[in-house]
């Protein structure tokens, strides 16, 4: 039967009992972790979200019920103890941030009892994560899961120093606001209040924030939560936390230079690490053109290499095909890995497969300076000779290349160096390669709707010497954008807004947006555009995906106190799920699902 606290106040964490609280009566509270049982004395490890502190029970010490009362502790009991602080009696435990100590208990309460849990708690649990997730209260209680909490916590409390101290204001968005849908698909609230209508959940205070600089707050940030409802990956949630801001009277630099000193702030007050600044810039052309991503990992080589002009008068159809077609011939030197067996060329090609190549070329130089080749029969010594000098390479090393419009060989071999790189252990979670990518294009091409689409969103700038191409070669505009990458992840982007009307609607046209269209979705930002606006810019971090990499997971779901699965579920909770039918008739909703297709087995 679970016991009262009553007159019992906690004096100390477990791991902040130390050497200095020898001798010292103290009070510590939490859940046991282990118990062994020597006949004369017990041991627990208590555990509470500091670490774990040894107990020992001594029946002179406690008395024969105390001493039978701990003889009953299983995993997982909340328990009271008071005791004194002692010198460990057996071996040190150099594990332990308390492995030199131990409490001699003279009084314990068992406040709660409990069932054995489904899994160990532990760290490092080898626990499928589906079960895990279940019993997420349990899983939380892990250390390596409190750690990461811990610090989140922790950055979070450095970004609002850091932007209160640089005069920044934390003002919060409305959650329920219009839908504009242009981008992800909103998640949508239905009112009750006005049948038939509904609120969007925001995909970003991106609005919100822009009129809070036409009302004057001229730098602004929030630690937002965001929503939306797309396809779930290891670093995507249905819904996530952005730190936003946004500010007036600036330009790129402003905000690249007050981002610089954020993240290295909030590194220094979470991990005591030091970032340099300033970090690198590389435009979106050269990281397209050196990497094959927007989004480019420095912390390896490999880098893509534009064969195209050494291929072009070669015997291999496959390579000027594609040139003949207005794509590119490039290459990655896999350096050292010219003796990969068949097998796992064959893998790396069907991987080259799945981001749409169509195949995938490799040319291995034996250490004798001979070649293994899928090609090399279409293909002169000279060719061939000029080929492997054009890719630095080398005998021992294995060259790969793709041949087809520039979207597909930069999606295939920027994908595929990754995967070499993973697969050959060069991603080390130790090393923080921060980069900005700069002068994104403004606009990119959608095939699906026939028209330009926002890269961004339509209310960035674009660059001022691009504008005079918006009418003749919008494609070839450059905007004000910006994305700070840490290892080959985008951990936040942002722009500088257009402020001036003519630039504005102008971009609204090249969209295929009538004029009346964009009073329909955007009519209130517009209309505060009337009675002046500043030029501001602003930005936004994910925060999930840092702290996934400031902790090294592999995944945003091990950062985040109760996440959702790929199916956008809650294994936990059971949500989403169905309700009552009169919640339904309240908001004059009918549902009209379709019956799921059933196959004969």
């Amino acid at each position: 039967m679970a016991e009262s606290m009553k007159g019992l106040h906690r004096s100390h964490r477990c791991t902040e009992v130390s050497n200095a609280n020898i001798g010292d009566t103290v009070t510590v509270m939490g859940w046991v972790q282990k118990r062994r049982n020597l006949g004369s004395l017990i041991f627990v490890d208590l555990r509470d979200r500091s670490g774990l502190l040894q107990i020992i029970f001594d029946e002179n010490d406690i008395g024969k019920d105390g001493f039978e009362k701990a003889g009953k502790l299983r995993s997982e009991f909340v328990v009271a103890i008071v005791g004194t602080v002692e010198k460990r009696s057996g071996a040190v435990n150099e594990n332990l941030a308390t492995g030199d100590i131990e409490i001699r208990a003279t009084e314990l309460r068992i406040l709660s009892e409990a069932l054995t849990p489904p899994f160990p708690i532990e760290e490092g649990s080898s626990t499928k994560e589906e079960l895990r997730l279940k019993y997420r209260y349990l899983d939380l209680r892990r250390p390596d899961l409190q750690k990461n909490l811990i610090l989140r916590s922790k950055a979070a409390v450095a970004f609002r120093s850091f932007l209160a101290n640089e005069g920044f204001l934390e003002i919060e968005t409305p959650i329920l606001q219009k839908s504009t849908p242009e981008g992800a698909r909103d998640y949508l609230v239905p009112s009750r209040v006005h049948p038939g209508n509904f609120y969007a959940l925001p995909q970003s205070p991106q609005l919100f924030k822009q009129l809070l600089m036409c009302s004057g707050y001229d730098r602004y940030f929030q630690i937002a939560k965001c929503f939306r409802d797309e396809d779930l990956r290891a670093d995507r949630q249905p819904e996530f936390t952005q730190v936003d801001m946004e500010l007036s009277f600036v330009d790129i630099d402003d905000v690249i230079d007050v981002n610089e000193r954020l993240l290295a702030y909030v590194f220094k007050e979470t991990m005591g690490m030091d970032i340099q600044i300033p970090i690198q810039r590389m435009t979106y052309a050269e990281a397209m053109d050196r990497f094959g991503s927007d989004k480019p990992d420095t912390r390896f080589g490999m880098e893509l290499k534009n064969v195209s002009d050494v291929v072009k008068g070669c015997g291999f159809s496959v390579f000027t095909g594609a040139l003949e077609n207005g794509g590119s011939v490039r290459g990655i030197n896999a350096e050292g890995q010219g003796a990969m067996p068949r097998k796992k060329i064959d893998a790396l090609v069907e991987f080259a497969k799945g981001f749409g190549a169509k195949g995938l070329a490799y040319l291995a130089i034996n250490e004798d300076g001979t070649y293994k080749s899928s090609f090399a029969k279409f293909m002169t010594e000279e060719e061939l000779a000029e080929l492997v000098a054009a890719m630095d390479g080398k005998p021992g090393d294995l060259l790969l290349f793709a041949a087809d419009r520039n979207k597909v060989v930069f999606d295939v071999l920027g994908n595929l160096r990754i995967e070499i790189a993973r697969n050959l252990n060069l991603l080390s979670k130790d090393q923080f390669n921060f980069l900005w990518v700069t002068e994104f294009p403004l606009l990119e091409w959608s095939e699906e709707q026939n028209r330009f689409s926002a890269m961004h969103h339509p209310f960035t700038m674009p660059m001022d010497e691009d504008l005079a191409l918006i009418d003749s070669d919008p494609g070839a505009v450059r905007a004000k954008a910006y994305d700070i990458v840490l290892n080959g992840t985008e951990l936040g982007g942002g722009s500088v807004r257009i402020y001036q009307s003519d630039v504005q609607e102008k971009m609204f046209e090249v969209l295929g947006f009538t004029k009346e269209d964009a009073y329909d979705r955007f009519g209130f930002l517009l209309n505060a555009f009337k009675y002046g606006v500043p030029p501001h810019a602003g930005l936004a971090f994910g925060l999930d995906r840092l702290i996934m990499l400031m902790t090294k997971e592999d995944s945003i779901r091990e950062v985040i106190a109760f996440p959702k699965v790929k199916d956008a579920s809650c294994l936990m909770t059971d949500a989403p799920n169905v309700v009552d039918l009169k919640q339904l008739e309240e908001l004059e909703i009918a549902l009209a699902l379709k019956e799921k297709a059933t196959t004969e087995q």
